[in-house]
Order: C-alpha cells, then sequence, then structure tokens
C-alpha cells in the first residue's frame, strides 16, 4: 500500500471517482506513475497549498507478470 501526495485537483479528483467506482487508477505523481485501486483520498489543508494524500494499493508491474508467464510455458 502507497501513500502518495498530489496538489492537483484534477489528480485528486480522477483518484476519488476511481475510488467510488471500484476501478484502478493511475496516477502520476513526481514524474513516477503508478496503478492500481485507491483506498482513500484524503484532504490536507495544514499548509498554504491544499493537498491530497491518495493510499492506493498498487498493482503488480505488467512486465514482471508477463516474464512469470514467459517461464511458466517453457
Amino acid at each position: 500500500m502507497l501513500t502518495l501526495e498530489t496538489t492537483d485537483l484534477k489528480e485528486a479528483r480522477r483518484s476519488r471517482i476511481a475510488q467510488f467506482s471500484g476501478r484502478s487508477a493511475t496516477l502520476t505523481v513526481g514524474g513516477t506513475s503508478v496503478t492500481g485501486l485507491v483506498r482513500a483520498v484524503r484532504e490536507d489543508n495544514s499548509g498554504d497549498v491544499p493537498r491530497w494524500l491518495v493510499t492506493v494499493i498498487a498493482d503488480p508491474p505488467r512486465a514482471a507478470a508477463a516474464s512469470r508467464v514467459n517461464r511458466a510455458q517453457a
């Protein structure tokens, strides 16, 4: 489980929609993309700029899953 921090309102809104619909979402934070199931979206107003803390259960990387399938076939 990962907790990501974003200040992008659109990213937070997409995360919240994915959370309520039960779909996987791809979040891009700091140049890194994470795909997974969104468990929580919390707003943090403690600073000058509003930010959101998004908790994600990350899916396993697809490249690793593909290599496991190739090894099983060999």
